[in-house]
């Protein structure tokens, strides 16, 4: 019999080892990261840190305060003929939306991605990508290079790296300092966007929306979250965070995705945004 299986009929003493061992294999590994990365933040927003990979995000703060901008998610209800509608204004989109780009000659203004497996979907296309300003996780840097007009951010996933009875997250106002991590890219995107300055924000193919059908995306790539049953749930949980600190601080987050399931933000016809302008200037007329 092998000591193993001898541990196991003392159950007590199994009980007790597989706890140590879950403590020294996954809680302090943890708690160590955490507090490199506060010390790393700590470091740089004081200035002391001499090696920054985040110090561009700098020349971003506040470049678009008071104006509006529309964050593309890929879910099923994007269309190619909405893309074609947003050439003059700024947007955001992330992942996949490359998978458009043989259909459109728009693109987005600001690109985002933090999932290594995407990335290594897309990476020609990323690379290749035109655009204003790449957003990529220092996560993805850890682990390839990337060029040198990226914009890093500092990724924070929280505790999602391992199953939580109870979801939650926090939002970001200092891109600079801290990305926060929301379950979904869209997520970070906003944060970014707060930094920025925007004050309006549009979601448009956010469906937030995940059946069993497996029909998530506007284009359908290889590789499915084994989450993805839980997903919707996971990403209301987070963008309740975006919109307690939206109402805070005087930034309004519209939905004007076309349909999905998404229902914690405004909704609005996007047909109608793009035609009348502002809304916020609207209301305020």
């Amino acid at each position: 019999m092998s000591i193993k299986n001898k541990l196991k009929q003392n159950k007590i003493t199994y009980f007790f080892i597989k706890k140590l061992r879950f403590i020294q294999l996954i809680m302090l590994p943890k708690l160590f990261n955490i507090f490199k990365f506060n010390l790393m933040k700590y470091l740089r927003l004081m200035g002391i840190s001499h090696v920054n990979q985040y110090k561009k995000l700098k020349l971003l703060k506040n470049k678009h305060v008071g104006e509006r901008c529309f964050i593309v998610g890929t879910g099923p209800s994007l269309t190619i003929e909405d893309l074609e509608k947003l050439h003059n204004e700024n947007t955001y989109s992330m992942n996949s939306i490359c998978l458009a780009f043989n259909e459109t000659n728009w693109r987005p203004t600001y690109y985002g991605i933090q999932d290594i497996g995407i990335y290594n979907q897309f990476e020609k296309e990323i690379e290749s990508l035109e655009v204003e300003c790449k957003f990529i996780s220092d996560f993805i840097v850890k682990q390839k290079k990337v060029s040198d007009d990226s914009f890093i951010y500092p990724h924070n996933i929280l505790s999602h790296d391992f199953p939580h009875k109870k979801y939650y997250s926090k939002f970001s106002g200092n891109a600079f300092a801290v990305v926060y991590d929301g379950y979904s890219i869209t997520y970070s995107m906003i944060q970014i966007a707060v930094y920025m300055g925007f004050k309006e924000i549009y979601l448009i193919g956010v469906d937030c929306n995940y059946p069993s059908n497996l029909n998530h995306h506007f284009r359908e790539y290889q590789g499915v979250d084994s989450t993805f049953l839980t997903a919707g749930e996971r990403m209301v949980v987070a963008y309740k965070e975006a919109k307690m600190f939206a109402d805070k601080n005087n930034i309004k987050i519209y939905n004007a995705t076309r349909g999905g399931m998404l229902e914690l933000f405004e909704r609005v016809n996007l047909d109608e945004v793009l035609f009348r302008g502002s809304l916020l200037q609207t209301k305020v007329e």
